[in-house]
């Protein structure tokens, strides 16, 4: 979600892709039966077939809900403009990554930079958001790694993408009586969002403090540990040399994607264009395009039969190569990362999504209006981070299997005997969401409000320096 690190796209415009090499391995890797047509999305190469139906339509199924488009009328915002000024003067479509990049962080108009979205005021709810007890949890995990790594006098607790702050405030509360782990901690916050950096400052209850003297850089404290706390754009910017506690909850499904579909001249990449009547549609790239070099390389780590029986295939670059810089940092420096998300342990199909009000709405409408995500291919993560030398990988379990090691059973017992009724309904609540699958069988209240249990749509996995042993809960 950090602009600055999204700018720094690995995918160069000067890549030299190799037209020849690359169609070879586009038409490998597709069957050539499959009508591209089929799925109506327009081309731009010139064709001698029928031109596809004016209707498009998206295969949606990989989603948890179909999406809806909202029928309403909106007055063009300044980033609709923007995007339809990008893809006018460059002459042709951008990419699916170039436009939620453009969308989520744009400096001006982007979904997160000027708005707090979280919450049920907001158009989507997190785990933190739900229960105390997750960010006790993740507490209970750093605290265990930290002992692995020996207890060290000072460590680098890094949060990417924390939202409101309320998960490391709920880690600091819980583990506020371990003095000597929360006087090992510098708090470091990557966030590119003025607006969620604001919040994160009055949840974190933090203070600010004039330094030594008037020319050095005021300091910021948590009241809640009695700890510095410093934000960052980027994870690059965070201070290397101290051992290194990494938490990226919902951090990576944010990520700018490519999308790719199977033609019957091979894979091709979906790209975001404009049509005559000024509105948004998607088409196919006739010509290889750089980020080819990333669905190649996620192509060498799969088995030739899941991708034989795929049409889409969606790739983040920006997700291997954050993975490798974590695990780069890892490696030299010591300590871990806990990467927790909605996903797959495998190849992701068609899974970009936009929530807007808690509902599911069309990709292209209104953009900026509604946060666009999709499932994280854990698997890319887990070779991506396996290419660099000194790290192990552990998982992905599920999210219930996760929190239920962890002692969070225990947790909800211990609430339970010291609360109210509303309050111990509101425990029931939020621990389904957390640990539970589907619909909880206790809810009475009414149908629209019924808890959804996450526990096994998200999974948690772990990447550490390989000198400190299998991470806990980890088998």
């Amino acid at each position: 979600m950090l602009r600055k690190f999204l700018s720094q796209a690995s995918i160069r415009r000067n890549f030299a892709v190799s037209s020849s090499s690359s169609l070879a391995f586009l038409r490998q890797c597709s069957s050539s039966s499959q009508n591209p047509n089929s799925h109506f999305v327009e081309h731009l190469e010139d064709s001698t077939e029928p031109p596809p139906s004016a209707t498009i339509s998206i295969d949606r199924t990989a989603l948890y809900n179909p999406s809806e488009h909202s029928h309403e009328l909106y007055a063009e915002s300044e980033l609709v403009k923007h995007l339809k000024n990008i893809i006018k003067f460059r002459g042709g479509p951008i990419t699916v990554a170039e436009y939620m990049e453009e969308v989520l962080t744009n400096p001006k108009a982007g979904y997160y930079i000027n708005r707090d979205v979280f919450g049920a005021d907001g158009d989507f709810i997190t785990s933190p958001e739900v229960s105390q007890m997750f960010g006790e949890m993740i507490g209970v995990w750093a605290m265990c790694l930290w002992e692995q790594m020996g207890k060290p006098n000072k460590v680098n607790l890094v949060e990417l993408g924390p939202g409101r702050g309320t998960l490391l405030a709920d880690l600091l509360r819980g583990a506020s009586k371990f003095k000597n782990f929360m006087n090992s901690l510098q708090i470091h916050m990557v966030e590119c969002s003025p607006a969620l950096q604001k919040l994160q400052y009055e949840n974190l209850k933090c203070t600010t403090e004039d330094g030594a003297d008037g020319n050095e850089e005021k300091r910021i404290n948590s009241t809640l540990a009695e700890t510095p706390v410093s934000w960052h754009a980027t994870l690059e910017q965070v201070p290397t040399g101290l051992p290194t506690i990494i938490i990226a909850h919902e951090f990576f499904d944010a990520l700018p994607l490519h999308q790719f579909q199977k033609a019957s001249r091979g894979w091709c990449e979906k790209m975001v264009d404009v049509t005559e009547n000024s509105s948004f549609r998607f088409v196919l790239s006739p010509q290889p395009t750089p980020a080819t070099l990333y669905l190649m390389k996620r192509c060498k780590w799969a088995e030739t039969e899941e991708i034989a029986k795929l049409n889409h295939i969606e790739v983040c670059p920006k997700a291997m190569d954050l993975t490798q810089e974590i695990s780069k940092r890892i490696g030299i420096d010591g300590g871990g990362a806990l990467i927790i998300d909605y996903g797959l342990n495998g190849i992701v199909s068609n899974s970009l999504q936009a929530i807007r009000k808690h509902k599911f709405v069309d990709i292209l409408d209104n953009p900026g209006s509604a946060d666009l995500s999709a499932y994280v291919d854990f698997a890319a993560i887990r070779h991506s981070a396996e290419e660099v030398s000194g790290v192990s990988v552990h998982g992905p379990m599920t999210q219930s299997q996760f929190l239920g090691s962890l002692g969070i059973n225990f947790r909800v017992e211990a609430l339970l005997e010291n609360c109210t009724e509303e309050q111990a309904e509101s425990l029931r609540t939020g621990y389904w969401r957390l640990v539970g699958e589907g619909e909880a069988p206790f809810w009475e209240g009414p149908d629209d409000q019924t808890p959804i249990g996450m526990g096994t749509r998200y999974l948690a996995m772990a990447i550490v320096n390989q000198k400190q042993g299998v991470p806990v809960p980890f088998p």
